[in-house]
């Protein structure tokens, strides 16, 4: 049986990737679906240029899925996408989100495919742990009260978590970011056969908004 891992190239579904890939399950895409709208409700928008190099480091098949990004409209597109390929099942990174998890599902059901979630209802601390150990993850995007800064363009790990945890005390934020209070990019991990080298890294601020741009990845 062969899967799709949807995938932004953030820390959730490369993890949820990399666990079906533990199980003995066999990826054959990494697909990834590419808003216009920069304030989509189910996907990100930043550095995917960074995915087929991670797909080529996976030694899987990369599919850029378009869409406008309009709320209900974009699963749609996903739909569509899957639709074209010869796949049996997707991966996805979904931890607490009902919207993001439901929608995944339905599309799953609709295609007669198999939808594979091993992070659903993990501890949010567990889950960063997880990425620490296994991966090279950074924040990317933030969009809290609380995190700038002090975690744009770091690597998760213990200390980061640590900090993560110091402002979900006062802020009350997700500390995995499933609230929209961040968004993550994976430059390494076990199933990558080398690590993704990138260019500088150029952060941006706007109110609450913070952004690690990088332009290109190899």
């Amino acid at each position: 049986m062969s899967f799709a891992a949807l995938t932004s190239g953030g820390k959730d579904s490369i993890l949820a990737m990399q666990k079906a890939l533990d199980v003995g399950k066999k990826i054959s895409h990494m697909v990834t679906v590419v808003p216009k709208n920069k304030e989509s409700y189910m996907f990100h928008s930043a550095n995917l240029n960074a995915v087929p190099v991670m797909a080529e480091r996976t030694g899987v098949e990369y599919v850029e899925i378009k869409s406008d990004g309009v709320k209900e409209k974009e699963v749609e597109d996903m739909k569509a996408g899957l639709e074209k390929l010869d796949i049996e099942g997707v991966t996805v990174g979904a931890i607490e989100s009902e919207y993001q998890r439901s929608r995944v599902d339905e599309v799953c059901k609709s295609l007669g495919l198999t939808m594979f979630a091993p992070l659903w209802k993990m501890k949010p601390l567990d889950v960063l742990k997880e990425v620490s150990e296994k991966m090279d993850a950074r924040i990317v995007v933030c969009a809290s009260d609380g995190l700038g800064e002090n975690v744009l363009g770091k690597r998760i790990d213990e200390n980061l978590i640590t900090e993560l945890l110091r402002v979900s005390q006062k802020r009350r934020i997700h500390i995995a970011g499933e609230g929209g209070e961040y968004e993550s990019l994976v430059l390494n991990a076990p199933c990558f056969s080398s690590p993704i080298n990138f260019s500088e890294m150029k952060f941006e601020y706007e109110g609450l908004l913070g952004k690690a741009l990088i332009e290109r990845f190899w």
